[in-house]
């Protein structure tokens, strides 16, 4: 065991040091009192750290709880390396990562949805539909607001489409099959996870759409400003998300 979690720091840090890497070099240098590019490295760190964190918990844990905790490290990992390209981008040119950020979405948001169905099969069964209606549900979210921001598709109509779907995740999370599992079912512990990823999910997440309304609908709006608000959402939407699926798993088990 301490072998190979000697293997796992040292693959964390050799890709994380691959992305430093790739984002060094004098076009790279960070200004004095480029606050946007403060928050984008300290926040990629944050990240890598929380990946080395959840990976070292899913395997001291292991068991039920490995996959959603390994599942969060996965989240964490992604972000963490699309970050510091993130960064490479806004100090080389000063504009949005939009295609960046979108690309990490398309990956940690389902991931970050199908968590819900992993913290409710650790502790009982619970039919398939309920992670393809949220793996759906977050398609239909992300992919048309990237299309609205990119400009292959009317913004409007992309932002519609999007607020449709997070409406659809909202619904399953807070009244569907979901939510009724959890409440039947679910241990306190359990719940009490269950209810703080689910207003992370409307709280935290409603930080974006209220992005793009002012960014792409609204006559814009202040990017710098904009993209230190989304980095530090971020911090709650996925570091944050992982610590309460930690906390659930590391009660369940003390009670065990």
């Amino acid at each position: 065991m301490k072998k190979l979690c000697k293997y796992i720091i040292a693959f964390a840090g050799l890709t994380t040091g691959q992305a430093v890497l790739a984002a060094s070099g004098d076009s790279m240098m960070l200004e004095s009192g480029d606050f946007v590019g403060y928050s984008f490295w300290l926040i990629s760190m944050a990240l890598a750290a929380a990946t080395v964190f959840f990976l070292m918990e899913s395997l001291r844990m292991g068991g039920k709880w490995a996959t959603s905790l390994t599942v969060s490290a996965l989240v964490t990992f992604i972000a963490a390396f699309h970050y510091f390209y993130m960064r490479e981008v806004w100090v080389s040119t000063g504009n949005t990562p939009t295609d960046f950020r979108y690309i990490d979405w398309l990956l940690t948001v389902p991931l970050l949805m199908i968590e819900f169905y992993l913290i409710l099969s650790a502790i009982t069964k619970v039919a398939g539909g309920v992670f393809w209606r949220l793996l759906i549900g977050t398609l239909v979210m992300l992919i048309p607001g990237y299309m609205g921001e990119a400009g292959y598709m009317n913004a409007t109509l992309g932002f519609a489409i999007g607020m449709l779907g997070w409406a659809f995740i909202l619904y399953e999370i807070f009244a569907g099959e979901a939510s009724r599992v959890a409440a039947s079912a679910a241990p306190p512990a359990v719940q009490k996870s269950y209810n703080l990823m689910k207003w992370t999910v409307t709280i935290g997440w409603a930080i974006y759409p209220i992005g793009y309304f002012f960014g792409y609908l609204a006559g814009g709006t202040d990017m710098g400003t904009l993209n230190i608000v989304y980095n530090l959402a971020d911090v709650l939407n996925k570091i944050a998300f992982g610590l309460f699926i930690w906390y659930a798993a590391n009660e369940e088990m003390a009670d065990a």
